[in-house]
């Protein structure tokens, strides 16, 4: 497994999951690791051989050997929420805010 910091300090561990013959989803987790709401995604694609055969599979290992920092920072700087934001952790106005 590899990590990544991301410009606000927070240390995300990257995993790479559901090969396919020419791309593999990298997982960003949060380290809070009480809900994947905060985890993110992207996906890497692959220009190699294996990509021009439909019965072929990337192993994630490789994948994720191969991935250098500077790639996992631009795919983390792309990348999107797994799940949306929870509704009911959003902020709500305290009883003692006026409402407008």
């Amino acid at each position: 497994m590899k990590t990544h910091q991301s410009t606000d300090g927070v240390v995300w561990n990257v995993v790479v999951q559901s090969p396919g013959s020419s791309n593999a989803m990298v997982l960003f987790r949060h380290p809070d690791g009480q809900s994947s709401r905060l985890d993110r995604y992207n996906w890497f694609i692959s220009q190699g051989a294996e990509s021009r055969s439909v019965t072929s599979r990337l192993s994630p290992e490789k994948v994720l050997e191969h991935l250098n920092p500077t790639e996992i920072a631009a795919l983390f700087r792309r990348s999107m929420p797994v799940s949306p934001p929870d509704p009911l952790g959003a902020r709500r106005p305290s009883a003692s805010s006026p409402r407008g």
